[in-house]
């Protein structure tokens, strides 16, 4: 049998050369390793995995005779079957907060709530926000042309702003849900999407009050100037700070399907828990509706539609004809100035597909490596060389993330070799914090061969060396806060 430390070492290399040499897509370079390990992982691991996963003879039977060809779709399917329609959802959500322009709505009434002088914290806050229901690159494409403005109008501190949006949007891309990544890791660990939603609120809070303080620091010992960039001018941004506020949605309205799936979820999670307490009410007819009501509308996927509804129903509303209002027109929604929903639902699908593609593979790659029994072998080694779980889990995701560029890789990558741990029980901590601390370690340490340094850097105006300096530097400082401040928790709060 071969050592289940190689098939993850071939797995890797399939994988990132896949990606950084042949440039296959990661969706192509995620089936082929998973195709590849799976075909080498033997009989005798997978009886020993299955006997790890408690499996019935049956079961157990089921996956030794199964083709690798099987064993991949299936590990595609489930993973698909968990974040399938949160990520669908949450693509709709970001399109058309945009599209509406709640989002711009929700920046400028946090820059006018706290002020010209703190208009950094208002970048840091409105990032953190954003970064939820929409990608990191999507929130910095909303915020940029904000940060110059403001860089304009002040005159100085431009670098500052950058770096607070990058701070805040950041860590939310890795440690809240329902942004892709934060979402695999926690099904893939059996973590309660309410708990991971509060756990990477409490950390990213740490985690982003350590990347700001950099961001003053850096932003004296290297300020950075307004420059005219490929797609705007600073001609351009004068002419957007005069945009009359009236033609926005109002502020409530702009951050309900931000705040709302987020209620939901977590007050489903707390009713639930509040609910074991109290026995005798429960077994009313009356109390059995609202827990049944309570659990369909804080289930992840339910809390999701309802918000995309309402951002959609906004961007209708906004947009509508000023005497026919909304109306269908050869069955196809359309608004005022020739705007069609249809088109724009299938924009955002289509991006939140190639998401689903790209992370159900990763989740099939993430099976395959479990099947070979890497979990147990990195425990075994673990426990042999003294080496802490939650430093493990930390290195070997930023290991992944320095070699292929990709935070939401790097940690389906990490919770793939890491994921049997989780369910060991020797752990001494809840698995809140494993996947806490892969988020953290898909921080670090972003250069050139990732897409994010690219748009941070060319959308900004700023050189590679300095983007390097100041928003790489930060984002790993961010991730190494991260890491003491949940191992710190693990040890004051272990939730088992």
């Amino acid at each position: 049998m071969i050592d289940p430390l190689w098939l993850m070492f071939i797995g890797m290399i399939v994988v990132l050369g896949g990606i950084l040499l042949l440039r296959l897509h990661p969706f192509l370079a995620l089936i082929l390793g998973a195709l590849i390990v799976g075909s080498l992982t033997g009989p005798a691991a997978l009886e020993r995995y299955a006997n790890q996963k408690e499996m019935t003879v049956k079961e157990k039977t089921a996956l030794v005779a199964s083709s690798v060809g099987e064993r991949v779709a299936q590990g595609f399917g489930r993973t698909c079957a968990k974040i399938g329609i949160l990520i669908a959802m949450a693509s709709i959500i970001g399109k058309f907060l945009l599209e509406s322009g709640a989002a711009e709505r929700i920046v400028r009434s946090l820059l006018k709530l706290l002020g010209e002088k703190r208009a950094p914290g208002a970048f840091l806050g409105s990032g953190f926000l954003l970064g939820m229901p929409v990608f990191f690159d999507t929130v910095f494409y909303l915020m940029i042309p904000l940060g110059k403005a403001m860089g304009i109008r002040v005159g100085r501190n431009y670098g500052l702003f950058i770096m607070a949006i990058v701070a805040g949007a950041t860590m939310t891309h890795s440690l809240v849900p329902p942004t892709p990544g934060p979402l695999f890791v926690a099904g893939e660990l059996s973590v309660n999407i309410g708990l991971m939603i509060i756990g990477g609120i409490v950390v990213g809070f740490f985690t982003v009050s350590a990347g700001y303080l950099y961001a003053l620091w850096a932003n004296r010992k290297w300020p950075i100037p307004v420059r005219d960039t490929a797609d705007t001018s600073i001609a351009d941004i004068k002419s957007m700070t005069e945009k009359d506020d009236a033609t926005l949605p109002p502020f409530w309205l702009s951050i309900l399907p931000i705040v709302l799936p987020i209620l939901l979820i977590a007050g489903g999670t707390f009713f639930d828990s509040w609910a074991k307490t109290q026995s005798p009410i429960t077994t009313t007819p009356w109390w059995r509706s609202i827990a049944v009501l309570i659990d369909n509308v804080g289930n992840p996927n339910v809390a999701l539609t309802i918000s995309a509804a309402i951002a959609l129903l906004t961007f209708a509303w906004r947009n509508r004809d000023q005497k026919s209002k909304t109306r269908f027109s050869e069955g196809v929604l359309r608004t005022n100035g020739g705007k069609n929903i249809t088109a724009f639902i299938q924009n955002a699908l289509s991006s939140g597909g190639l998401i689903i593609l790209i992370t159900s593979a990763g989740g099939a790659f993430g099976g395959i490596l479990q099947q070979t029994g890497i979990g147990y072998r990195i425990q075994e080694l673990a426990t042999s060389y003294h080496i802490a779980v939650l430093p493990l889990a930390f290195c070997v995701t930023a290991i992944v993330r320095t070699a292929q560029g990709s935070a939401t890789v790097a940690m389906i990558t990490a919770v793939g070799i890491l994921g049997g741990l989780a369910g060991s029980g020797q752990m001494g901590f809840h698995p809140l914090y494993l996947a806490l601390v892969i988020g953290c370690g898909s921080k670090l340490i972003p250069w050139m061969n990732d897409s994010g340094f690219w748009v941070i850097c060319k959308m900004s105006g700023m050189t590679e060396g300095e983007t390097l300096k100041t928003c790489s530097i930060m984002m790993t400082l961010m991730g190494i806060v991260g890491l003491l401040v949940i191992m710190i928790l693990a040890h004051l709060f272990p939730l088992v």
